[in-house]
C-alpha cells in the first residue's frame, strides 16, 4: 500500500482542518470594524462649545470659592483646592478666547492670552474654601480653609494688591465665610466652623495689638456649621448645622440666639441635616438634606413692633418671630442653595441636588410659583442668585450647576410660562460629569458680567447682559 505522508490531497484536506470557514472569518471582521465608543468621544470633544468672553486659569485644582469687590466689580479673587488663593480684574479681559484645556483640536495652533493674575495669595497648608472682601468698600480680602487658618489682606487704593497682616487660627476647618452688610459695622465678617462653631470677627490693621478682633463666638450647634447668612441690614446672622439645627444670633446687641430651632422639635426635624440659609428682613428659609425647606419668621426692631401693634396695620410677622411658617417639600434631594428676590417681588428660590429649580410665592403661604424640573437636567444645582438691578434685572434669576452651564430665568409669570421662564445659557466648563462643574459664580455690577469658579480649575467670564 503506498505511504499517504506525502498525498497532497491529503495534506491539503489538513491545512482546511486548521483555518475558519468564510462565515466564521466574516463575523470576525464585523467585530472589529465596530468601534462607536472611540468615534463617540472624539465627536463630542470637536462639538465643545466655549461662551465666554475671557478665562482665569492659574489654578492648579479646582476653584471652590470666588468673591467680588463691593465698589470695583471688575476685581474678582479665587480660592482653590491647591491651597492658593488668586485676584485678577476681568476687565482687562481681550475678547472672545479659548483656553489651551479647551482646545477641540488635536494639535492647538498656539498660545491664546487669558487674564493675568494680579496677585498670589499663598500661606494656606489645605484648600482655600471660603473668600470674601469686607463691607462696605472691600478695604480687606480675607482668605479661610480647610486648614483652620482665616487670613486677612489689606487693599491698596486701586484694589489691585493685598499685604496680608493678620491671622486667625481657632478652629479645625472652615466652612463657609460671610462680609456683614451693616453700615454701622463695617468690616466686619463670620465665619461657620466643622466643630459647629461660629465667629464673628472685627477687621482692623491699624490695630496693631489685635488686628482680628473677635466680636462673637457661638458654640450652640453640636455638628458642623453648613451655611451661614445676614439679614439685609446686617444687625442678625442666621446659622445652621449638619445636626438640623438654625439659630438666628443677635451679634451686635445682646450677643444671644434670638431664634433657636432644632431637630428635637419634630416639625423642624428634618433628615440629614440643614445645608442652606437665606434670609430676608423678616423671615428665613433654610434647606434641608431631603429636599425639606423650612420658613421661620425673625424678630423685628423694636421701633417697628411699637408701630405694628395689634390690630389694623399689624404686622403678622413681628408677631411669628420665632415660629415655623412653613414646610415645603416639593424636591426629592438636598436643598443646596436658596435666594430671595428683591422687592417688589416676593420670590423664593431653591435649588437641589435632583436638578431642579421650584420659585415659591412668599406672599401667598408659600405657594409653589414654577417648578423648573429640568433646569440642570440631572446635575446638581450648586448656586442661585437673583441679578440686584432693580432697574431692570430683578426679574431675573441666575443658576449653576455641576452641569458646568449658567443659566438666566425670568420668574415673573405663573407656571405656564413658555420654556419655565428660560432667558439664556453660557457654556465653557466640562460639565456632564467629568469634574467640570460650576460650584460657584458672581455677578456684580449691575448683572452684565458673570464670573465663574469651575471644578475644572477654570475661571471663565461671561458677557450677560441685561436687555
Amino acid at each position: 500500500m503506498a505511504s499517504r505522508e506525502n498525498d497532497p490531497v491529503h495534506d491539503s484536506d489538513m491545512q482546511d482542518e486548521d483555518l475558519l470557514d468564510a462565515d466564521e472569518a466574516a463575523e470576525e471582521i464585523q467585530q472589529d470594524d465596530d468601534q462607536p465608543m472611540d468615534d463617540e468621544d472624539e465627536e463630542e470633544e470637536i462639538q465643545l462649545q466655549n461662551d465666554s468672553a475671557a478665562y482665569f486659569d492659574s489654578h492648579a485644582d479646582s476653584i471652590f470659592c470666588i468673591a467680588q469687590h463691593p465698589t470695583n466689580p471688575g476685581i474678582v479673587a479665587t480660592g482653590g483646592g491647591d491651597d492658593v488663593a488668586y485676584v485678577f480684574d476681568t476687565t482687562l479681559a481681550p475678547g472672545p478666547v479659548l483656553p489651551s484645556s479647551y482646545e477641540s483640536e488635536p494639535k492647538p495652533q498656539g498660545e491664546r492670552a487669558g487674564l493675568p493674575a494680579l496677585q498670589k495669595l499663598e500661606g494656606h497648608k489645605d484648600s482655600v474654601n471660603a473668600i470674601a472682601f469686607t463691607l462696605p468698600k472691600g478695604d480687606y480680602l480675607v482668605t479661610a480653609g480647610l486648614d483652620g487658618q482665616l487670613r486677612a489682606h489689606q487693599s491698596d487704593k486701586s484694589a489691585t494688591q493685598y499685604k496680608f497682616f493678620a491671622e486667625a487660627s481657632e478652629v479645625q476647618e472652615i466652612n463657609w465665610v460671610k462680609p456683614c452688610p451693616n453700615p454701622d459695622q463695617p468690616n466686619v465678617i463670620a465665619l461657620g466652623a466643622n466643630d459647629g462653631s461660629v465667629w464673628v470677627y472685627q477687621i482692623n490693621h491699624t490695630d496693631t495689638s489685635s488686628p482680628l478682633t473677635i466680636v462673637q463666638a457661638f458654640y450652640l450647634h453640636t455638628a458642623s456649621c453648613t451655611a451661614g447668612a445676614w439679614t439685609p441690614d446686617g444687625k442678625l446672622l442666621a446659622t445652621v448645622s449638619e445636626d438640623g439645627s438654625l439659630y438666628v444670633w443677635d451679634v451686635f446687641e445682646t450677643g444671644q440666639a434670638l431664634v433657636s430651632q432644632t431637630a428635637a422639635d419634630q416639625r423642624f426635624e428634618i433628615d440629614g441635616g440643614l445645608y442652606s440659609v437665606a434670609c430676608t428682613s423678616s423671615i428665613v428659609a433654610v434647606g434641608g438634606a431631603t429636599g425639606m425647606i423650612k420658613v421661620v419668621g425673625l424678630p423685628q426692631p423694636a421701633d417697628q413692633s411699637k408701630k405694628t401693634k395689634a390690630g389694623k396695620g399689624s404686622n403678622p410677622t413681628a408677631a411669628s418671630a420665632g415660629q415655623i411658617l412653613a414646610s415645603l417639600h416639593p424636591q426629592n434631594e438636598s436643598i443646596e442653595t436658596l435666594s430671595f428676590s428683591s422687592a417688589p417681588l416676593n420670590i423664593l428660590a431653591a435649588g437641589s441636588v435632583d436638578g431642579s429649580i421650584v420659585l415659591f410665592d412668599t406672599a401667598h403661604r408659600f405657594a409653589v410659583r414654577r417648578h423648573i424640573k429640568e433646569a440642570h437636567e440631572e446635575h446638581a444645582v450648586v448656586k442661585l442668585d437673583f441679578v440686584r438691578n432693580p432697574q431692570k434685572g430683578a426679574h431675573i434669576l441666575t443658576s449653576a450647576g455641576m452641569d458646568g452651564v449658567i443659566r438666566r430665568w425670568d420668574v415673573r409669570g405663573g407656571t405656564t410660562a413658555a420654556g419655565q421662564g428660560f432667558i439664556q445659557e453660557w457654556r465653557g466648563h466640562r460639565g456632564d460629569g467629568e469634574g467640570g462643574g460650576v460650584l460657584d459664580f458672581v455677578q456684580g455690577g449691575g448683572g452684565n458680567v458673570t464670573v465663574s469658579a469651575g471644578d475644572d480649575g477654570v475661571s471663565l467670564v461671561f458677557k450677560t447682559e441685561i436687555a
